[in-house]
C-alpha cells in the first residue's frame, strides 16, 4: 500500500517504513509524530483511489528521524569573459528526515 502525498508543496511517494528527506519543517523536534492530510493518491493493493483534489479520511503518519539535515553543497559560478568578473557562491538546502509509520486510507 503506498499514497501519493503533497508535503511542502511537493508531492512524494509514501510507504510504511520508507524515509523521506522533505523541505524543512519548521517547529518540529526529533522523535515527534507528524500528521500529512494531503493525500492525492491511494493505491490499497491495486485498487487505485484517486482524489479531486485530495481523498476525504486519508492521511499519512510519519515521525521525525531528524529535524534538520543539510544537502549536499551546490556551487553557483557566475562568470562573464574577457571582464575579470568571476563569482563563487554556495548553498546547501536545508531537509527534515521523516520515516513513514503508516499510510491511513
Amino acid at each position: 500500500m503506498y499514497a501519493i502525498v503533497e508535503i511542502n508543496g511537493q508531492q512524494f511517494k509514501a510507504e510504511a517504513g520508507k524515509k523521506l528527506f522533505v523541505h524543512h519543517i519548521q517547529n518540529v523536534e526529533a522523535g515527534a509524530t507528524v500528521e500529512f492530510e494531503k493525500v492525492l493518491l491511494v493505491d490499497n493493493d491495486g485498487n487505485i483511489t484517486v482524489g479531486a483534489p485530495t481523498v476525504e479520511g486519508a492521511k499519512v503518519v510519519c515521525e521525525v528521524a531528524s529535524a534538520l539535515v543539510k544537502g549536499e553543497k551546490v556551487l553557483v559560478f557566475h562568470k562573464k569573459r574577457r571582464k575579470g568578473y568571476r563569482k563563487l557562491n554556495g548553498h546547501r538546502q536545508q531537509f527534515t528526515e521523516l520515516t513513514i509509520k503508516e499510510v491511513v486510507a
